[in-house]
């Protein structure tokens, strides 16, 4: 009797199996039957308002009115669940899989699953460190390690403005997801430009996360640990507005006590570097979208694209954050 029960469970198994398999081969399939071109979308997760923005520009462009079925999945920033993803794009046959990866290293083996199948891998925000580049097709991002030197220039530029570019300023650092290439980048060309001004001292540094609470929980170990903090380089707005609840927290205003220089630009940070809780903003143009749509027409027309391709972005501050707000399109 427990026999039967078991072969019969195991039969209904089976077939669930095998219908969620085939549902998933017909979604694609259909799209191909409709001359839609399917997409499928690893995206990191959304543990910012720059990652909802840059989720929308993508959800935006790839609509069926475009000739486009869009398959999309949250990572929730596990890179396990990427690669999942991945591997169901595969088996679904889409045309093409766009990945924003959660880290930069363990993907060739799944890429080279992608690249045995036919299936052309587009890298939207965050880079892949793969040994052989012909993994992936192309990659559509920002400059992150030009975004970190440009933080520093600003800083620099505004000490000099406010006549405290020969004092002994202090900085800590509210780092990205470790291994990110938004986190390697950032870091890299913030940490470059403070040991190249004598005056910029780096007490300590430690990752955020990318999120408001982990900001918010580090930066106010930081001010336990140090009482003498001048500049808060915060690698995404979220984590600025994290910081900005800590120092308040503690009596000291920001923007004013305690400079707060912060990457991505969104609309939130337009609003504080207005009420003059964020000194800068450096820009992280969220959306791709339609860059990687370009790419795929360009490659459905039979020709080549470049492997780098970077998104236009600019600096903005509380000086300007007013005029520029209405202009914003996240």
């Amino acid at each position: 009797m427990k026999k039967r029960i078991f072969a019969a469970s195991l039969a209904l198994m089976t077939l669930i199996g095998s219908m969620a398999f085939a549902s998933g081969q017909s979604e694609a399939s259909s799209a191909a039957d409709d001359g839609m071109i399917t997409v499928g979308y690893a995206q990191v997760g959304a543990e910012s308002d720059w990652r909802t923005a840059n989720t929308e520009s993508f959800k935006s462009t790839f609509v069926e009115a475009n000739g486009y079925k869009l398959i999309f999945d949250d990572a929730q920033q596990k890179q396990e669940n990427q690669i999942k993803a991945i591997r169901n794009f595969i088996q679904q046959d889409v045309d093409y899989i766009v990945v924003a990866p959660v880290v930069e290293t363990g993907w060739e083996t799944v890429l080279g699953e992608a690249k045995a199948a036919g299936i052309p891998v587009i890298l939207s925000d965050r880079m892949m460190d793969v040994s052989d580049p012909s993994l992936y097709t192309a990659w559509v991002g920002g400059n992150f390690y030009q975004e970190g030197v440009d933080g520093i220039l600003w800083l620099n530029n505004y000490l000099k403005k406010i006549g405290r570019d020969s004092e002994n300023i202090n900085c800590v650092l509210l780092q990205g997801t470790i291994g990110s290439s938004a986190q390697v980048g950032r870091t890299q060309g913030i940490t470059e430009g403070i040991d190249a001004n004598p005056n910029l001292t780096l007490l300590a540094k430690q990752t955020g996360e990318f999120t408001q609470a982990k900001g918010q929980e580090v930066m106010e170990s930081f001010l336990k640990a140090y009482s003498d903090i001048d500049v808060v380089f915060a690698e995404n707005d979220n984590m600025a507005f994290g910081a900005i609840d800590a120092i308040k927290a503690v009596g000291k205003v920001p923007g004013q006590d305690i400079i707060i220089v912060s990457f991505d630009a969104v609309h939130e940070a337009f609003v504080k570097m207005i009420a003059g809780e964020i000194n800068a903003s450096v820009e992280c143009n969220p959306l791709h979208g339609p860059r990687v749509a370009e790419i795929i027409q360009i490659l459905e027309a039979g020709g080549s694209v470049d492997k780098i391709m970077y998104v236009v972005e600019e600096v903005f501050d509380m000086f300007n954050a007013e005029e520029k707000l209405p202009t914003r399109q996240y």
